[in-house]
């Protein structure tokens, strides 16, 4: 598939109920594995630029270390604003590597 470019390798990937901040290029991502999927959105919390990789995963939602916002893993929406968002992801596994389209 054109436009991925690599990530990390699967073996770094967080498990499951953790996330986890990768620097890709001049972004940093952050990995989420939420019940076994494993999803990857901007790393930046939008209320005060929190690490949402250092975060905890707390039901199914990121969790952002600073203030608590939460994030749907998935579509990026803040729990608590659904116009708030930030951009995920897509991902592909194969052969090991773990690849992502920015």
């Amino acid at each position: 598939m054109s436009g991925l470019v690599k990530l990390t390798i699967q073996s770094e990937l967080p498990p499951e109920g953790e996330a986890k901040e990768f620097t890709c290029g001049d972004k940093v991502i952050c990995v989420a594995n939420v019940n076994g999927e494993i999803t990857a959105m901007d790393n930046v919390c939008l209320h005060r630029g929190g690490p949402l990789g250092q975060g905890v995963i707390e039901g199914n939602k990121v969790v952002c270390p600073w203030h608590g916002w939460q994030f749907d893993p998935k579509t990026g929406e803040a729990t608590h604003n659904p116009k708030a968002r930030l951009v995920v992801y897509d991902l592909e596994i194969k052969d090991g590597e773990v690849m992502i389209r920015l």
